[in-house]
């Protein structure tokens, strides 16, 4: 049942030394493809790392950043692509971070463990080239995939009445 998977997805930093195989990775994102977005303009963009792109990215991230890039043997690149319209831009950014939510939802329902994060390197010039990332998308961030380590407990949250009012 999806409020499931939805209440027992969490955040891993730790992962096994496996790949997540490519035939399961694209399963995940073309789930991504069924993520709400006004006027159907599909404005994700994923973009899997593979050891080249990645010693790049590390390259660019400094050798203090460049270690927490290696926590998860697959890495995404999430980004959505701008049309210059604000209105259209925010819509596809809000779209983008649906698709990814869905990803992150797809890989915990095969058991996969997952980390959306949004790297400083990710927002820096020298990150943007290191991946060919035009200037016409916005990052929304990296996903690491693969196996769990472990099964970190729930964190609090707030009740449902600090964030829900009934309007008259």
């Amino acid at each position: 049942m999806i409020n499931d998977v939805i209440r027992t997805r969490r955040t891993h930093k730790s992962y096994g030394p496996d790949a997540v195989p490519r035939d399961v990775l694209e399963e995940l994102l073309e789930v991504a493809r069924w993520a709400p977005n006004h006027h159907r303009t599909n404005p994700w963009r994923f973009r899997v790392l593979g050891p080249e792109s990645l010693a790049r990215l590390q390259d660019a991230a400094g050798p203090a950043e460049a270690p927490k890039l290696e926590r998860a043997p697959t890495l995404v690149v999430a980004s959505a692509a701008l049309s210059g319209d604000l209105i259209q831009d925010e819509e596809d950014v809000c779209a983008t971070a649906c698709a990814i939510y869905a990803v992150l939802l797809a890989a915990h329902q095969r058991g996969l463990a997952s980390y959306w994060r949004t790297p400083r390197v990710l927002r820096s010039r020298a990150g943007r080239e290191a991946l060919a990332i035009p200037d016409g998308e916005r990052v929304l961030g990296l996903v690491h995939l693969g196996t769990p380590r472990s099964d970190p407990s729930p964190p609090e949250r707030d009740p449902m009445t600090a964030y829900v009012s009934y309007l008259p």
